[in-house]
């Protein structure tokens, strides 16, 4: 899976990432506890999974929303099909670029708030003006590739 898959609740700043690690800390925390309990009082794995299900998945999408600010952060973006996931790579160049969303905003001449919506909804309809504009105020660029989908031979 790419950096961009799911990038729902990607986390854009530097006080989201630490609030998220703290979280997350202390969340792993609580479910090692309770699973060394569970195993204390005799639950099999199966029953160990089934109660500690909901908190895993917390845990679980806090790690992944960290790996992933980490990653935007070091400038590893994987790649984009058919342009799904293109707002979520902005959102990641600018991370990468260290620019935070009120200086993308005075680049962009449009209100902060405008920004932060556009990056919490990852640029969802984005137009090609409005990613080119986006672009040119991050100095970045997007370099496409087109390939041709082999077609199956009729029978």
């Amino acid at each position: 899976m790419g950096l961009l898959t799911g990038m729902c609740n990607m986390i854009r700043n530097e006080q989201a990432y630490h609030r998220a690690k703290k979280k997350l800390l202390e969340e792993r925390a609580q479910l090692d506890s309770l699973v060394r309990a569970l195993k204390e009082e005799g639950l099999g794995p199966e029953a160990i999974a089934r109660t500690t299900g909901m908190m895993s998945g917390r845990v679980e999408e806090l790690e992944l929303g960290v790996a992933r600010y980490e990653q935007a952060k070091r400038g590893e973006f994987g790649q984009v099909v058919n342009l799904e996931g293109l707002g979520a790579l902005l959102v990641g160049a600018r991370i990468a670029l260290g620019i935070t969303q009120s200086e993308l905003a005075r680049r962009l001449e449009v209100d902060p708030s405008q920004v932060s919506k556009d990056e919490r909804f990852e640029y969802q309809g984005l137009t090609m003006e409005r990613a080119t504009r986006v672009l040119d105020a991050l100095g970045a660029e997007l370099v496409s590739e087109l390939r041709l989908l082999e077609q199956e031979e009729e029978e």
